[in-house]
């Protein structure tokens, strides 16, 4: 069975994911990235370094962000959601969504990308020296599919 995901659904899915994909484009090519992430219900979350994706988003602020839960290829949830780049300069702002990342749930075995600093799982001294670029998207549009699959029906063979 596939359908769409209620308004509870995306939240949640949204809440318990910490890696997602970012689209944005230049105007002539579209670039699609995995990273980490947290939300609050209302903002998405990131930290990372100088680069392409940066670069575009100073220049085209309109942001695509996807998330999925995947099951297997019959049991999976899916959110699409449109938004807009904001770089946080603003010390308290940063400072706010550092430890908003900091303070998420991971999963025991994690990534480089989700580390906010070598020492992970231990702090900075203070959040504040922590290197990189501070973002958050505010999401204006949200929406979710899944497919659930029945039980499975197959050939049972014994020996």
């Amino acid at each position: 069975m596939m359908g769409q995901l209620t308004s509870g659904e995306i939240e949640s899915l949204l809440r318990d994911c910490v890696l997602g994909r970012i689209g944005c484009t230049d105007g002539e090519k579209v670039y699609v990235v995995p990273i980490s992430y947290a939300y609050d219900g209302q903002y998405i979350y990131c930290h990372t370094h100088e680069g392409l994706k940066i670069d575009i988003l100073r220049r085209h602020p309109a942001v695509g962000f996807e998330v999925e839960r995947l099951e297997n290829l019959a049991n999976w949830q899916t959110v699409i959601a449109h938004g807009v780049f904001e770089e946080l300069t603003d010390p308290a702002l940063r400072l706010d969504a550092l430890k908003k990342l900091y303070d998420r749930r991971l999963p025991a075995i994690t990534s480089q990308t989700t580390k906010l600093n070598e020492e992970w799982p231990f702090g900075a001294e203070s959040l504040s020296q922590i290197e990189g670029i501070a973002l958050r998207i505010k999401l204006d549009s949200k929406t979710g599919r899944f497919e659930k699959a029945g039980e499975a029906v197959g050939t049972h063979v014994t020996a």
